[in-house]
C-alpha cells in the first residue's frame, strides 16, 4: 500500500502564472519521501535514540535522477493528495514513484532514483534489509 501525505500550496509557492512553480514539485516529492522513510523506520530509530538520524541506523539515500510528469496546474489553496511507493528495488539503488492529486485528478507524476550510500564515506552502499523491509510494508 502506497504511503499517503496531503500537502496544501502555500501563497509563496505559486508563481506569476498563479499556479506552483515547476521547481517546487520536486520539493514536494522531496518532502513526502523524507516524510515516509522516517515514519516507516521510526521504531528502527527510537531503537536507536534518534527519531530523525538515518545513519543511526548505517544508512542515507541520494538522488540519482529525477522525472516528473505534469498533466495539470496545481493553484494557490489547493490540497494535493501525494502517494509514494517503491517501484523498482536495485542493489545499491530504487525508485520510487510518487503521484500527485488534486479531488481525484491527476496533477502530476514522478519517479525518482535514488543510491544507498554509507553514510560515512556517502560512496554506494547495499540497500539495507530494514530499509527494505520497511519500505515495501
Amino acid at each position: 500500500m502506497p504511503y499517503q501525505q496531503q500537502i496544501r500550496v502555500r501563497y509563496g509557492e505559486c508563481d506569476m502564472q498563479r499556479v506552483v512553480f515547476n521547481a517546487n514539485y520536486f520539493v514536494y516529492c522531496d518532502d513526502v519521501v523524507d516524510s515516509w522513510t522516517r515514519t516507516a523506520l521510526s521504531d528502527e530509530l527510537e531503537a536507536t535514540g534518534s527519531s530523525t538520524d538515518l545513519h543511526a541506523i548505517g544508512f542515507d539515500f541520494m538522488l540519482k535522477s529525477t522525472n516528473l510528469t505534469w498533466h495539470a496546474p496545481v493553484r494557490f489553496g489547493e490540497t494535493i493528495d501525494m502517494s509514494a511507493t517503491v517501484s523498482r528495488w536495485g542493489n545499491s539503488s530504487f525508485d520510487v514513484s510518487i503521484s500527485g492529486r488534486v479531488d481525484g485528478e491527476p496533477r502530476f507524476d514522478a519517479v525518482i532514483t535514488y543510491v544507498s550510500v554509507d553514510p560515512v564515506s556517502q560512496r554506494p552502499a547495499p540497500v539495507p534489509d530494514v530499509v527494505r523491509e520497511a519500505l515495501s510494508r
